[in-house]
């Protein structure tokens, strides 16, 4: 049987390091994900009303489809200033592309954003939202080890009526391919079965990671807008998203690793029911270090096919933690 990497989150990819950073009185957060080599990076948009930051840099057919760091946040377009911040301390690191010698070290760090912003924390913040400062701070704490629930981007975040969060996922697929997830989980739909207590993603499960319930006599999923009577101003075209990334070991290009991210949102429709509405702006980074040569082809699609599986596996189990651990450590 596959298993998790040994710490269950992203950073079981070997040279990923997570940062995430809260501002309390905001009730908001930023979380960074760092590669300072450069990896081979890719984005795939479903959501209907999406904030992202530099995903057109991410193209294939554009001439440096590479990130030095994602970056997700609160804060609505407002929090797209945390990839600034970002920017600014890897620079100051000297991680970055050099184009002319003397100059500063350019960092590429696209980055998506959540709607947080009536969670009740104070959004007074007048012509400096926190922003510029956490994602500054955030590569500050980046490491191998980070908390999961409401943490980071996921501090301020809802998922349907339910408590959102941060969720991670990691799984060995042996011969040094790893695969792993991120997400800043805040979709209008709802993660759990219709009995509010089993997860749409309990067949992904491993060892009881979200606390291991299995669905008993449920009557049938009919309903195609669960909780929508409870729903209320969250059903506004914007107010909600689930930004996630997925990455590998795998020596992925620019294409290949946007398949990844196509087949990643598959792992958010098994756990979130409705995904991909007009209200969110879903969006899933896909990052490939190159570590673990796939070889050519036939075998090289196969073993395509099998990490985009995984990664979409990864995706439903780190949405699920996301919420689980979200419910279990924080009540504000």
């Amino acid at each position: 049987m596959l298993r998790p990497g040994p710490r269950n989150l992203i950073t079981d990819v070997p040279g990923l390091r997570v940062g995430c950073v809260e501002d309390e009185a905001v009730r908001t957060g930023v979380t960074v994900v760092v590669c300072p080599e450069a990896w081979t990076a890719a984005v795939d948009v479903r959501g209907g009303g999406p904030a992202v930051r530099e995903t057109d840099t991410l193209r294939p057919e554009n001439s440096f489809s590479k990130a030095h760091a994602i970056c997700f946040s609160g804060g609505s377009v407002f929090g797209l200033g945390a990839a600034d911040g970002a920017a600014i301390a890897l620079s100051a690191r000297d991680h970055g592309l050099r184009i002319t010698a003397g100059t500063p070290a350019i960092p590429i760090v696209p980055a998506a954003a959540l709607h947080d912003l009536a969670n009740g924390g104070d959004k007074a913040w007048g012509l400096e939202p926190p922003y510029r400062a956490l994602g500054m701070k955030s590569v500050a704490a980046a490491s191998e080890d980070f908390r999961l629930g409401a943490v980071g981007a996921g501090r301020g975040a809802m998922a349907g009526v339910h408590k959102g969060g941060l969720g991670s996922a990691s799984i060995d697929l042996g011969g040094g391919l790893i695969v792993g997830a991120l997400v800043a989980a805040n979709p209008v739909g709802t993660p759990y079965m219709v009995d509010g207590e089993t997860f749409w993603a309990w067949p992904y499960e491993i060892d009881g990671e979200f606390g291991g319930r299995r669905p008993g006599d449920l009557p049938p999923a009919v309903e195609p807008l669960p909780d929508d009577s409870k729903l209320g101003a969250r059903l506004k075209a914007g107010a909600n998203t689930t930004l996630a990334l997925v990455a590998t070991t795998a020596d992925l290009s620019t294409a290949e690793a946007r398949r990844m991210a196509m087949m990643a949102h598959d792992g958010m429709a098994r756990a979130v029911r409705p995904a991909h509405t007009p209200f969110d702006g879903d969006v899933v980074f896909a990052l490939a270090s190159g570590a673990a040569p796939l070889g050519p082809d036939p075998m090289r699609a196969v073993l395509r096919t099998k990490i985009g599986a995984a990664a979409a596996d990864c995706l439903a189990r780190a949405i699920a933690r996301a919420v689980y651990e979200a419910a279990r450590t924080h009540e504000a």
